[in-house]
């Protein structure tokens, strides 16, 4: 089964660009720095108008499997609560 992890924040105002770069070096990547442990099948890192940022990762699991998931950004990154969704394939 595939299951799809999307995670979006909106950053406070002029932390844009910090919150993109922080999402790129704490999100799960399918690299070989990672240490040994679920990786995603892809991963994709989106913007929108508002300095939000949305990350998709896809895994190879059943729908409630524990994954691992993008933590909550500093708080002088997010404007407010980080917003999560899993998905599964249709």
């Amino acid at each position: 089964m595939t299951v799809a992890l999307m995670w979006e924040a909106k950053a406070t105002p002029g932390h844009g660009p910090d919150l993109l770069a922080w999402t790129r070096t704490h999100a799960p990547a399918h690299d070989h720095d990672t240490p040994p442990g679920p990786e995603p099948l892809r991963r994709e890192t989106f913007t929108a108008p508002g300095d939000r940022v949305l990350v998709i990762t896809w895994w190879d699991a059943p729908y409630d499997a524990e994954l691992p998931e993008l933590p909550d950004p500093p708080p002088e990154f997010a404007a407010r609560p980080v917003h999560r969704w899993r998905f599964e394939r249709a």
